[in-house]
């Protein structure tokens, strides 16, 4: 990996780690108020896979819905420019899509993202491009209107990660009703994987004349 994003992506790591350690010490309702201030960020090793998926999968249209503070995004931007594609990403509050934007300027990385500010649905809505990769990261009551959106233009063989499937627990209820929303698809397969916190990961067989299984 080019050395400037590997420096951008070991500073948001540390400063993960930083707020771990201040986040342990809050009870339920103090990290409640302060959640938009912390990264919760998608982690190394779930950073490495979407990067791997999409660049194996050579994606050239990638949606993130809900790139936070941009930790997430640095990865599939940086996948993005490995198969000359570009990256969609969604963020509805700016002081966080203004952090994003400032960390991939330093990584190099600010002409494969398109950012766009706002509702995620109402984004999603307005986009016609077919999208190869999709990342799903924002409040999990969100997830299935979002996919609902989505689903229609997914291309053939295009792979929809959905984080936050196993953990935190407070979401969980939201994390099963999206797996089985997204299972009753006969044109979806999916899997879980016990990666960072949980992703599921689905791909379109809509389209594909030969199917893996």
């Amino acid at each position: 990996m080019d050395q400037t994003v590997a420096s951008v992506l070991r500073a948001y790591e540390k400063r993960s780690d930083e707020e771990t350690m201040r986040s342990r010490a809050m009870s339920d309702d103090e990290f409640a108020q302060h959640r938009d201030e912390f990264l919760l960020s998608v982690g190394p090793a779930t950073g490495q896979l979407l990067h791997l998926l999409a660049t194996q999968s050579k994606a050239k249209t990638l949606l993130e819905v809900g790139s936070s503070f941009g930790y997430s995004t640095v990865w599939l931007a940086e996948a993005a420019r490995s198969s000359g594609g570009k990256l969609i990403s969604l963020e509805a509050v700016p002081e966080k899509q203004e952090y994003a934007r400032a960390q991939l300027q330093k990584a190099g990385l600010a002409t494969f993202v398109e950012f766009r500010l706002g509702d995620a649905r109402a984004s999603i809505a307005a986009i016609d491009a077919p999208f190869d990769f999709v990342l799903l990261d924002l409040w999990k009551h969100y997830y299935i209107p979002c996919f609902d959106l989505l689903y229609p233009k997914l291309s053939p063989g295009a792979l929809v990660v959905a984080d936050n499937m196993l953990y935190p627990e407070t979401t969980q209820q939201h994390a099963m009703d999206y797996r089985k929303h997204v299972r009753i698809k006969r044109d979806m397969q999916s899997v879980l994987l016990p990666v960072g916190s949980g992703l599921e990961v689905s791909r379109c067989t809509r389209g594909l004349e030969n199917v893996l299984v």
